[in-house]
């Protein structure tokens, strides 16, 4: 089966459901059909995007997440499938109690597979590391010495090849093409987690209580220099200030759809954020030890 990204962001379009397709209109165009397993991820950004409410049922119902954006086509608000799996309460029982040691210990392999992948990041770009593989190897339960925002701090001022760069929501940069890449990251993790049958409210780590999904951005940090490299790229062809456009977004997209290595085997990363939240559900459940984590 084909996963596949619509985002629905440049023009109107009106949305419907016929004989389990999704039907996409738009305008004089001939209209648009897709099997509605194959849509992992709609993403609608356009202020005259309209949808009948058959699509929301349905889309839930195949296990896709619909994400809305807001007035500067960024993610705002997601929808994901409320019961997707068969032992989902009581999978939701040990998320919740899980014990304190054994989430400070998923956290700091978390952490210690961002800083590596980062660490990649730049010395394919750099041909130097900046130090994180080392600081990669001092991360400990719980990460207490903040490794990931020791290397954070290096990592940014090299990324870019800008030592005035810094990570802000609100600017008017390439930040904007990672606030873009992050958000359809986010949906995709948190359609994983979804699907492994946990919670994406009960984190490991990250804590804000308006955060709605805090397990998938504990998840996605790993996966977080995928975007990363693929901004690098756009920044370096059209500069810090480019668009972000539907070419821009097309970009990112097609970058998220390149393959990563867990295991040593070749996965597609709806793949792998499958298997990631699936190897949580079983620590969670005491059937193994570790996170299975990918190799960027």
């Amino acid at each position: 089966m084909t996963d596949r990204i619509f985002d629905l962001s440049e023009e109107p379009a009106r949305l419907s459901v016929r004989h389990g397709q999704l039907v996409i209109q738009r305008g004089e165009a001939d209209e648009i059909t897709v099997p509605l397993q194959e849509v992992a991820t709609l993403m609608v950004g356009h202020p005259q995007v309209t949808f009948t409410q058959a699509v929301v049922a349905r889309l839930a119902e195949a296990g896709g997440v619909l994400v809305v954006c807001d007035g500067r086509r960024m993610p705002a608000a997601m929808m994901l499938p409320l019961d997707h799996h068969s032992t989902q309460a009581e999978r939701f029982d040990l998320q919740a109690e899980a014990p304190q040691p054994l989430r400070k210990r998923l956290w700091q392999q978390i952490v210690a597979a961002k800083v590596n992948s980062q660490a990649r990041v730049l010395e394919d770009f750099y041909g130097n590391d900046q130090g994180l593989l080392v600081l990669a190897e001092k991360v400990r339960s719980g990460d207490p010495d903040n490794i990931e925002g020791q290397a954070a701090r290096r990592y940014w001022q090299a990324l870019f090849a800008d030592p005035k760069f810094t990570r802000n929501r609100d600017a008017e940069d390439q930040n904007r093409l990672l606030n873009y890449g992050y958000g359809v990251l986010r949906a995709l993790v948190s359609r994983a987690i979804c699907g492994a049958g946990l919670h994406p409210s009960f984190g490991l780590h990250h804590h804000n209580r308006y955060d709605a999904f805090r397990l998938a951005d504990d998840l996605m940090e790993p996966l977080r220099p995928k975007v990363d490299r693929a901004v690098v790229e756009r920044v370096r062809a059209l500069g810090a200030h480019v668009p972000l456009d539907k070419e821009s977004k097309q970009f990112l997209v097609s970058a998220l759809m390149e393959r990563l290595t867990l295991n040593n085997e070749s996965r597609t990363l709806f793949d792998v954020s499958a298997r990631m939240a699936s190897s949580l559900a079983d620590v969670f459940a005491g059937k193994r030890k570790d996170l299975l984590l990918p190799e960027l």
